[in-house]
């Protein structure tokens, strides 16, 4: 309601500006300075004045306006507004926000737990108006209280252990599912749901400790012996293609051997032995030859000594 004081005012010095026998007794070099300042004070009035019915919303935020009591349905976005200068302003922040939370609770099997979980969660600007109506411009003692009754809910249905350790990621699941169909009709959008630590008793941490760490050396054992079972099968199959490989150069060389001595006629070797002897003739080495001398009738060759 300033922008009234600010019109009336604008409205008397205009007022005064325009008048001229309520300043008739005053001498003439003073009538001219008063219209001048008055006709200023009224130019400011009416800048103020107009002033308080234009809203600029920064980015990040949204407004509700009320006009005598009632609430308008569509906010006011981010930007520059010309509004009712009766009309109440409240500004609500869209940015995501950070709720952290230690939560005592049970598990199944009634051993109590303390819960690290953080909520992350905006407002929804197109219920904004449905959140002032509703919950006012203080939302969080609403939510947190259902934070608690649901991570309280949702632990109960698990043992310690798993929340500890083997269904930690399903419970933070479940737990966002839920919030979200609570906040959800209330305005509000979850963006995620943390368990950032869980703390159990001592003996039962130790215990679990004992456990996991057991897990961990079995499956460490399993796979070493996965990969002495495969550097096995590995020495073993190298071994059989050694094998093989053997088995295949022998069998060549068997035949080779087979169709070498299939083209060896007594022909053919006497030949052979022929150009051997005249080779061996033309030699410089010392040597005495003896024609058909041999097995055969092969040249018989004598190497003289020295």
């Amino acid at each position: 309601m300033v922008f009234i004081p600010y019109l009336l005012t604008s409205l008397l010095a205009l007022a005064i500006a325009l008048s001229s026998t309520s300043i008739d007794a005053i001498p003439k070099h003073r009538q001219h300075q008063i219209r001048v300042i008055s006709l200023l004070i009224s130019v400011i009035g009416f800048l103020a004045t107009l002033s308080q019915c234009l809203v600029v919303m920064s980015t990040g935020k949204v407004a509700v306006v009320e006009i005598l009591g009632k609430v308008q349905e569509s906010p006011l976005k981010p930007g520059v507004h010309l509004t009712n200068p009766m009309a109440k302003i409240t500004s609500f922040s869209t940015r995501l926000k950070d709720i952290k939370e230690t939560v005592s609770a049970t598990s199944k099997e009634g051993l109590n737990l303390s819960i690290d979980v953080s909520l992350q969660y905006k407002l929804d600007p197109q219920q904004v108006a449905n959140v002032y109506e509703n919950i006012g411009t203080d939302e969080t003692e609403i939510i947190i209280s259902r934070f608690r009754s649901l991570i309280r809910e949702i632990s109960a249905r698990y043992e310690a252990r798993e929340i500890y350790g083997a269904k930690r990621q399903e419970i933070a699941q479940t737990l966002q599912d839920s919030l979200i169909s609570q906040l959800q009709p209330l305005g509000f959008t979850v963006d995620q749901a943390l368990l950032r630590n869980v703390t159990l008793p001592d003996s039962i941490q130790a215990a679990i400790q004992e456990k996991l760490a057991a897990q961990q050396e079995s499956e460490r054992q399993e796979f070493i012996n996965e990969k002495e079972r495969q550097e096995i099968e590995f020495e073993i199959e190298k071994a059989q293609k050694e094998a093989e490989r053997q088995r295949i150069e022998a069998q060549g060389i068997a035949d080779a051997q087979k169709l070498l001595a299939q083209g060896l006629t007594p022909q053919i070797i006497q030949l052979k032995s022929i150009e051997a002897t005249q080779q061996l003739a033309e030699s410089e080495n010392s040597k005495v030859i003896i024609i058909g001398g041999g097995k055969d009738n092969l040249p018989l060759i004598l190497q003289q000594s020295e």
